[in-house]
Parts: C-alpha cells; structure tokens; sequence
C-alpha cells in the first residue's frame, strides 16, 4: 500500500478518478470496476486492496456516467405496500444480503395500499433506469403494466402466485393458506366461525386469502354467515375490536380466523379482559408468524409465510437475469405451513 494512504484522505478527495485508484491499488482500471459492479468474481485479497483505497481516498463512483453507458444503473427498486408494517422486514432483508454480495443497490418506497401511488413510483424508478424492480403486488394499474412491460427491466413480483405476472414471480398462494387454515380448524371440531382482516380494497392478497377460507369451509358443509364477516383498521385495538365486534353478533361463535398477525394478538388480549379462555371457550387463529404470535399466552396458531426466502429467490432471480437476459421467465411457489399451537 502506498505511503500516502492514511486513516486521513489525501487532498484531492472528491477530485479521485477509478484510474487513480487503480494506480494506488497496483491493479487495472478494470478491476477496479469490477471490484465495485461485481466484487464477487474478485479475488477475496485483490478486492480488499482496492476497497481500503477506496476508503482511504474517500472516492466516489460515477454512476450516472456508468448508466448512460450501459443503459441501467445498480439499482434495484422495491415497492411494498407499508413501511409501517413489520412483515415485509424479513423481505427486504433477503434481498438486501443477496443485492449486496452482487454490488447493486436497493431502494424501497411503499405504495400506500393505491395501485395509482405505485404507478407512479414505478415511473419515477424506470427512470432512474434500475436493474431491477421487485413490487410486491401482483395487481396493477393498466397504465403500469404497460411500462413495465415496455421497460425490459427485470420484474418480480412477491406478494401472491401471480396468474399472469408481469415478467416472474415468487412466491406462495394466499387463496391454498386460507384453505389449509379452514381445514385445520374444521379438523378440530369447530363448525360456527367469524373472520376479520384488514380492510380489502385492492389488496388482492387479502382477498385470495379470504376467499379460500371461505372454500376450505364450503368443501366441509359449512357456510359463514355474512355478518361474521369483518374489515378493519391496523393494531391491536383493531383486533380486540374486531373480537368484541363478532362475539356480539354471535355468541355462539367457536373459531376466529383474523388474517393478521397483530389482529389475532389483540383478539387474544380482549378474551382475557373478559375472563374467555382460549381455546376452551374460543378458538384464535392468524396469519404470519412471529414472536409475537409464539409469546402469546396462549401461542396463536397461524401460517408461516418463508419471506426471507422470497427476498433471497426475487434478488437471485434480477442477478440472474442480469447475468444472462436469455433466462425465461420464472414462477416460484416457495409454499407456507400452517403451524397449529394453543390457541386453537
């Protein structure tokens, strides 16, 4: 390492060309490239001299200069619906330990639960010019469809097995997990239910699974009752309200399936300000698992969604693409498990 590289950068920070640091680092321009677009095909040593030049120098890659070049930045843009909600944490970090090993980079915005915000973030990151979008709806406006389509721009979509997706898909079906849950709870003897979730509106994944609970209680001879049948706002007081709600439509309710992880925890919260044992007097159940759900008293049975994993297929999918723009569109399902507990 040369003399001049300190803990202090030199006097031209700000000013350092990648040929300049390729100098200092005793390697090629192209290396020097490599090492910042694909550090994985560096070797472990060579990428190390040229990162603590890097440091040292403080310098700066042109990014903007590399797009107009190559037509697409190392940005990978991702849309989920809420940053406020702690399930798609485990998505973003998937993609982000696979994004990182590859050299890109990932900006997230939320889309509100509105098809027409998304389509306007779809715009402004196609132009951007990304290597990659990740959106977590499978539904869209028209107007979006077409510029992703018209963009060429590998897509992944992550929040349902999309019938027609946009370019690929990973995922699970919500529509299977709302029937798997029915027969779990039809399996335990239950026979008169009620159902909360969030309020639908374009949320299709809402819907896929509400509707296949409706199916896994249809195909054992059990219909529900359209007033037990309930949309609500986010929290816990939502759920002890949906619980409250329900209870005073119909006493005689045995099982509560609240598609919500929080929904079924405040659920649980208001039997126990009413002195109802669950399951003896009433059966909870949710959707997506947590800590939460498993230091319940009592556990609450839920499914188990693999979000990490979607994070980790829908990156290896964009780098993929981006390695080799032959590859055919692909459509995963990484499937769910229901996890019965004491709640039920």
């Amino acid at each position: 390492m040369p003399d001049s590289l300190g803990t202090k950068p030199p006097p031209f920070v700000g000013q350092v060309s990648m040929k300049e640091v390729a100098r200092l680092a005793g390697v090629s321009p192209m290396t020097v490239s490599r090492a910042l677009s694909t550090p994985h095909l560096v070797k472990p040593e060579t990428l190390e001299q040229v990162q603590s030049v890097i440091r040292a120098v403080g310098y700066v890659p042109n990014r903007v200069a590399g797009s107009l070049s190559s037509r697409r930045t190392s940005l990978v843009g991702l849309i989920v619906p809420s940053l406020r909600n702690a399930l798609y944490a485990e998505t973003i970090q998937g993609i982000s330990d696979v994004l990182q090993r590859h050299g890109l980079h990932l900006m997230i915005s939320d889309s509100g639960y509105c098809l027409e915000r998304e389509e306007a973030l779809i715009s402004a990151y196609l132009a951007q010019r990304p290597c990659g979008l990740i959106l977590h709806n499978t539904v869209h406006t028209e107007a979006a469809r077409q510029m992703l389509q018209g963009a060429g721009v590998p897509c992944v979509e992550t929040g349902n097995l999309a019938p027609h997706p946009v370019d690929m898909t990973v995922s699970y079906s919500n529509r299977a997990a709302g029937r798997a849950m029915a027969e779990h709870l039809v399996s335990r003897g239950y026979q008169r239910f009620g159902f909360a979730s969030l309020r639908i509106g374009d949320n299709e994944r809402l819907r896929e699974r509400r509707d296949g609970f409706f199916e896994g209680l249809r195909a054992a001879g059990i219909a529900i009752d359209p007033a037990m049948v309930l949309e609500v706002g986010e929290g816990l007081e939502s759920g002890s309200q949906a619980f409250a709600e329900l209870i005073g439509r119909d006493a005689s309710v045995q099982a509560l399936f609240l598609a919500g992880d929080v929904l079924a925890a405040g659920a649980i919260f208001e039997c126990a300000r009413r002195g109802l044992r669950v399951p003896q007097d009433i059966a909870i159940a949710g959707s997506d698992d947590n800590d939460l759900m498993q230091q319940m008293i009592p556990p609450i049975t839920t499914v188990r969604f693999p979000r990490y994993r979607i994070g980790v297929r829908s990156a290896e999918l964009i780098v993929g693409r981006l390695g080799d723009e032959t590859l055919q569109p692909a459509s995963e399902d990484l499937g769910f498990e229901v996890v019965p507990r004491g709640s039920t």
